[in-house]
């Protein structure tokens, strides 16, 4: 899963952080009201037309709630301010988030797959398919409307849980289409197994999502570097100062919405430590010209002196982008 976060950022400068929290919990609250009226939906849909993939769509839907919950609680608690006990803030908590939707999204696989299987053993025939089909062409409606606002309020805000929320909700994008479908073929071919065959194909993509989703909240929890290109740019800009310092033991992470970089700097071992901080403080200002709310740490070190590194114990690809020219 990717996402074009660079761009996210840049926009959601231009917001205060005041309108950026009223948006996230907007498109948080919206999502567990669809979330609540659609399960009741599929509930109707799937008694009256004993369809298994309504069904398993009211199962996902029932699913979507709890996860819903989670980002609008997430949501509250990452956006309050460093503690003494959090000095890093609490903009992880949204990672965790997106842990947890991707396990209620493996759960309703699982589910959705084990139904189907024994729907094709016990040859199960459906009835009333006209109101099944009409009221999952009102889901996918409401679920397109809703996936339109959260993708909006991602970019403004860069929030990892209300990205991982939206794609959620694509997933039931074409889960409901596979449902349509399968419907239409049952109405008008009377092919009853293709119920449960779509409904299998649906659970496999659920899997195959909440492993994507899964990987990528654990990479953020982890501290997975940034980009390349974001860790490019850090030795670019300081390059960019009047000294040209080198640096090296540069790492970067996540913090959940904001950046954190540290990094020893090189500088003229001669220079009174008042220079070597006022030479520091230029590096980090030209630092937040492009990432404004990033948390940077700067280690001054004099210049030639060898010392132990972390950049001599590293390994793997990650590595390949070197700190020194």
């Amino acid at each position: 899963m990717s996402y074009p976060l660079k761009i996210w950022r840049k926009l959601s400068v231009l917001l205060p952080q005041n309108k950026i929290d009223r948006l996230k919990k907007i498109a948080a609250i919206s999502s567990v009201s669809l979330a609540v009226g659609l399960c009741l939906l599929k509930v109707i849909g799937a008694a009256l037309s004993g369809s298994l993939s309504i069904f398993s769509s009211m199962i996902d839907s029932l699913s979507d709630i709890i996860a819903s919950l989670i980002t609008l609680i997430s949501i509250r608690i990452s956006g309050r301010p460093a503690s003494c006990d959090y000095r890093y803030g609490y903009g992880k908590v949204e990672a965790l988030s997106a842990l947890a939707q991707a396990l209620f999204i493996a759960v309703s696989g699982g589910f959705i797959l084990y139904d189907a299987i024994w729907r094709l053993i016990e040859h199960r025939y459906l009835s009333q398919t006209v109101i099944g089909i009409a009221i999952m062409v009102i889901s996918l409606i409401l679920t397109l409307i809703l996936v339109a606002f959260q993708r909006h309020v991602a970019k403004l805000t860069n929030s990892q849980a209300i990205m991982a929320d939206s794609q959620h909700y694509s997933v039931d994008i074409y889960t409901n289409l596979a449902i349509i479908a399968s419907l239409a073929v049952i109405y008008w071919w009377h092919i009853y197994w293709i119920d449960a065959a779509m409904a299998i194909a649906a659970a496999i993509y659920l899997l195959h999502v909440a492993w994507k989703l899964g990987r990528y909240a654990a990479s953020l929890l982890l501290d997975k570097e940034l980009g390349e290109d974001i860790r490019r740019r850090v030795i670019e800009i300081v390059a960019s100062h009047p000294l040209h310092p080198d640096i090296h033991d540069l790492r970067t992470r996540d913090l959940g919405g904001h950046y954190m970089f540290e990094f020893h700097l090189e500088l003229d071992g001669a220079q009174s430590l008042l220079e070597a901080h006022r030479h520091t403080e230029e590096v980090e200002t030209l630092l937040r010209q492009t990432y404004p709310d990033a948390q940077i740490i700067i280690h001054q070190d004099p210049k030639g002196i060898d010392e132990e590194r972390l950049d001599r114990h590293l390994t793997g690809s990650g590595c390949s982008i070197s700190t020194k020219p």
